[in-house]
C-alpha cells in the first residue's frame, strides 16, 4: 500500500539550501511528505513569510525566526533548531596564504585586504559588528563589499571582486575559485543557528510539523555534516 504524500512548500535562505534539497529527497520516506524549498536571500525570504505568501515552513536563522514570530507570521510552538554553521575566512584560489590563526592576525590581514568581500545574511551583519569593535570599520569602510542577496560571498572572491571573505562554511562548499584559510579564530567566532518554524497561513500544519520533526531528528545528523554544519 502506497502512503499519500502532503505536498508542501517552503523558503529558506541560502546557507541551507543544499543541505534542504538533499534532505528534501528523503523526506517522502521518512515523514510522508513532499517538500520544495525556495532558497533566496534571508531578508526577502524573511519579508514574503511575513506578507503572507503561502508557505508551509520556513527556515531562517534563529533571530528572524523570533521576529516572525512576534510578528504572528510563524507559529511559535513550531519553533526547533535545526544546524548551528561557523563562518570562516576565505580567498580566491592561488592567492597568497596568511595567518589568520588569531584574532590579531586576522585583524592585520584585514586591515591589509584591498576587497573585503561579506553578506547580507547574520553572518555579514557579525563581520561589521566585529570591524565595529575593533575600531577599524570606518578605515575599511571603502573596502567591503556586499553580496547581492542570494550570491554568496564564494562568488566575490572566484570573480576578483575581493580579496578576502567572511561566509558561512556551507555556501563555500564546491567552489572551485575560492580557498577558505580555516574558522575565525577564538575570540571572534561567529556561529550561525539556522531555525525552522511553520508559517500560520499554513493548511498543512500537521503534515508541516512532522517535516519540522524529521529535519530536526538524529536521522540528518550525517547529512548536515556533509554541508558543513552541526546538528543543533
Amino acid at each position: 500500500m502506497t502512503t499519500e504524500l502532503t505536498t508542501l512548500r517552503g523558503i529558506s535562505s541560502m546557507a541551507t539550501r543544499a543541505m534542504l534539497a538533499e534532505l528534501a529527497q528523503s523526506c517522502p520516506r521518512e515523514c510522508a511528505v513532499d517538500i520544495h524549498f525556495e532558497s533566496v536571500g534571508g531578508v526577502d525570504a524573511a519579508r514574503r513569510v511575513r506578507e503572507g505568501e503561502p508557505f508551509d515552513v520556513v527556515v531562517l536563522a534563529g533571530d528572524a525566526i523570533d521576529k516572525l514570530i512576534a510578528a504572528g507570521s510563524v507559529l511559535p510552538d513550531s519553533r526547533a533548531d535545526l544546524v548551528v554553521s561557523k563562518t570562516v575566512v576565505a580567498v580566491p584560489r592561488g592567492a597568497a596564504e596568511f595567518d589568520v590563526s588569531t584574532e590579531q592576525a586576522l585583524r592585520k590581514a584585514v586591515l591589509e585586504a584591498a576587497a573585503i568581500g561579506h553578506s547580507t545574511g547574520p553572518s555579514g551583519t557579525a563581520v561589521l559588528a566585529l570591524l565595529q569593535r575593533w575600531g577599524v570599520l570606518d578605515a575599511v569602510r571603502d573596502r567591503l563589499v556586499q553580496a547581492p542577496a542570494g550570491v554568496p560571498v564564494g562568488r566575490l572572491l572566484d570573480q576578483g571582486k575581493a580579496t578576502l571573505g567572511f561566509q558561512q562554511t556551507s555556501e563555500l562548499m564546491g567552489l572551485d575559485g575560492v580557498r577558505v584559510l580555516g574558522e575565525l579564530p577564538s575570540g571572534c567566532e561567529i556561529v550561525t543557528r539556522f531555525t525552522a518554524g511553520v508559517c500560520s497561513v499554513s493548511r498543512q500544519q500537521q503534515a508541516a510539523r512532522a517535516l519540522i520533526a524529521y529535519l530536526a531528528s538524529p536521522r540528518t545528523a550525517q547529512v548536515k555534516r556533509s554541508h558543513g554544519m552541526e546538528p543543533a
